[in-house]
């Protein structure tokens, strides 16, 4: 069972879906007490890394996630929110990795980054079998300084390259959005399913 946490961030239906097409069991829940007793989490997000923390203190989810020792996966803001600090709302993540986040330089891009980039894959075993070059969908204005380049899995060039998937020990994290990347979305969550 692969037990998707609800803090009020939205983005959980989408990844409960695409996890029971690919033949999972999986629930959505903000109860503390099956949030510990979980065999794989993930954290989803989707808004401000503020307001995010707030939610997750307000449920006693931050001081939880500090003591994960099985897989947890972060997805877009819930990669956000693993690390130290984001400059989006001033505040301090749950500090699970070294980093921060950080605006999109101004390279004469849209910012947001909204819609399809290509992946750099260096590795891991969440992008295993996930080809370089494959393509994901971004929907972002801020990202990632990993504060550790040796846990980064793949990065994108968005007139500047950007870190967007880590993985350390029992966490993974993908800045894109696996349950919105077609069959190279599906293989990441096949892939954290599998661990």
């Amino acid at each position: 069972m692969i037990t998707i946490i609800d803090y009020g961030a939205g983005n959980l239906k989408s990844v409960e879906k695409a996890l029971r097409f690919l033949g999972h069991e999986a629930r959505v829940t903000d109860d503390c007490g099956a949030i510990a007793a979980a065999e794989k989490l993930i954290l989803p997000g989707v808004g401000s890394f503020g307001n995010a923390m707030e939610k997750l203190k307000r449920k006693g989810l931050d001081r939880l996630l500090r003591e994960v020792s099985v897989p947890l996966l972060g997805i877009c803001l819930g990669l956000q929110l693993l690390f130290n600090y984001s400059e989006e709302s001033d505040c301090a993540g749950l500090g699970l990795l070294r980093g921060n986040i950080v605006k999109i330089p101004d390279t004469g891009l849209k910012i947001p980054q909204i819609g399809w980039n290509s992946l750099r894959v260096k590795g891991g075993r969440l992008l295993d079998g996930v080809a370089d070059g494959s393509y994901v969908y971004f929907v972002h204005s801020y990202y990632l300084e990993a504060g550790e380049k040796s846990i980064v899995s793949a990065t994108v060039d968005y007139g500047a390259p950007l870190d967007v998937a880590v993985e350390r020990g029992n966490l993974f994290a993908a800045q894109f959005h696996p349950e919105k990347s077609g069959a190279v979305g599906l293989k990441i969550l096949e892939n954290f399913a599998r661990i």
